[in-house]
């Protein structure tokens, strides 16, 4: 595990590390204490990583079109 506090992770080390967790649980060769100890840290991991991919959604822009096609600006991303 790493010893970087997950809120100063990236999106991407998060990932990596939640990855490598998911192997050492999925593997069956780890002691319940710290199989529980490996899931808090992955439950963590998941949330941040939620987190991370939910700002980045929100920074996605559409573009926005007159009658003729032409760009006319941007407007937030819609997910609905």
């Amino acid at each position: 595990m790493s010893e970087t506090p997950i809120d100063k992770m990236s999106f991407e080390d998060a990932m990596r590390e939640l990855e490598s967790i998911v192997g050492q649980l999925d593997s069956g060769n780890v002691e319940l204490e710290k199989s529980i100890s490996l899931y808090e840290r992955g439950a963590a991991l998941r949330a941040h990583c939620e987190k991370k991919l939910h700002e980045a959604e929100e920074k996605v822009a559409t573009i926005q079109a007159d009658a003729e096609g032409n760009a006319t600006g941007t407007a937030p991303f819609d997910a609905s």
